[in-house]
């Protein structure tokens, strides 16, 4: 059986997400916005989804790209597509992105699994059924109540204890907030958040990742007389050789790389050349659920942790099919949000989590969203 068609719809939904100039993501007022959904269809019918930014997937990557790689391949030949998809990345001018690719290769899966009526991480490898969450905030801001100060950090460490969360990882204050970046506003933080949660609630920085050797080495060390989990992109990740640097000077746990492109190859070379103690791997920066678990598998040959980057269902998938990991992203989170509402073209979230802080796979087949198809018909901008 051969794949027939891939197609995109435009949808518009409420969001209470704003962005700032940078481009990072705060609380905000509702607003109209867009997302866009691919969908990958069988000669039987069959269909797999997946949401991403409409610009990811605008009409020159889905007839360029996608189509070319995957129209009239083997349903299930995912591996061979993401292959096609991954020699034609060079010659496109930087158009085909990791993340489109991603895209591309998650609604494969997610096909496969609603074909199949599996979830999608027990086809990966089915390890596990729960996993624990950490609450990953949003990045500082200047808003009175929200992540504004050390002590809001703080107050909302608790709130998020409270909730059954047994981690927490702090995005501090990144331009174009005033007072970023700031080393000695990030080491206040950490220490206010660890007073007001005691030493049994894990704790992790993913600090302002423009900070030099020195500012990364005075972060470190105060998160290592802390006892914090680990140390996420303080600098540029374009020097390998400053993170192998800083692993070598800090007691805290340097994990990496997030954003660097390269998917599991380049990761190859961190692990290689000591650069991080923990792997980091994600679905949307990575390439897609296939070279991600690649990644994983890789650091288990090595002996090491593979932290997943990000939250959704992809992500979770690929937790829910590896040992080596010990924890799910929830996020981003912020004292005025509410991060279990649903979006409308969802029934449901799909990483509901319990009261004492563990996040379930679930067992809808594929990737396990639960998708508002009336709301879509009802919401759709544009289609092609």
């Amino acid at each position: 059986m051969k794949i027939e068609s891939i197609s995109v719809e435009v949808i518009q939904y409420e969001s209470k997400l704003s962005r700032d100039s940078a481009g990072h993501a705060h609380a905000g007022q509702p607003s109209s916005a867009q997302i866009a959904m691919l969908t990958v269809m069988a000669e039987d019918g069959a269909k797999g989804y997946a949401f991403a930014p409409r610009e990811l997937i605008r009409p020159y990557i889905v007839e360029q790209y996608f189509k070319k790689a995957a129209i009239g391949k083997p349903v299930h030949a995912r591996e061979l597509i993401w292959q096609d998809l991954w020699l034609r990345q060079r010659g496109s001018g930087a158009q085909l992105t990791d993340r489109a690719m991603a895209i591309l290769d998650q609604a494969l899966w997610d096909l496969a699994g609603r074909q199949l009526g599996v979830p999608v991480y027990q086809m990966l490898g089915g390890a596990r059924t729960k996993v624990k969450a950490y609450a990953s905030t949003m990045c500082g801001d200047e808003t009175k109540g929200g992540l504004s100060t050390p002590e809001e950090y703080a107050q909302f460490a608790e709130t998020l204890v409270g909730q059954g969360y047994q981690g927490i990882k702090l995005h501090t204050w990144m331009p174009p907030v005033s007072f970023a970046p700031s080393v000695e506003m990030d080491i206040r933080a950490c220490e206010a958040v660890r007073e007001a949660v005691g030493p049994n609630i894990a704790l992790m920085l993913d600090g302002y990742h423009w900070y030099n050797r020195t500012d990364a080495l005075k972060i470190g060390r105060a998160l290592s007389r802390l006892d914090f989990a680990w140390f996420e992109e303080p600098m540029p990740e374009d020097s390998m050789e400053s993170y192998r640097w800083l692993t070598q000077q800090v007691d805290v746990p340097v994990i990496g790389p997030e954003t660097i492109g390269g998917k599991h190859q380049s990761r190859a070379s961190w692990v290689q050349h000591q650069a991080c103690d923990i792997l980091r791997a994600g679905v949307a920066n990575g390439g897609g659920i296939t070279p991600c678990i690649k990644a994983a598998h890789l650091a288990e040959a090595f002996g090491m942790d593979c932290e997943i980057h990000g939250n959704g269902a992809p992500n979770l998938a690929v937790v829910g099919a590896i040992t080596n990991c010990q924890w799910y992203e929830r996020g981003l989170l912020h004292p005025h949000m509410d991060y279990d509402e649903a979006p409308g073209y969802l029934n449901v979230i799909v990483d509901e989590m319990d009261s004492e802080g563990f996040v379930h796979l679930p067992d809808r087949p594929g990737l396990g969203e639960s998708i508002n198809f009336d709301y879509i018909e009802a919401n759709t901008l544009e289609r092609y």
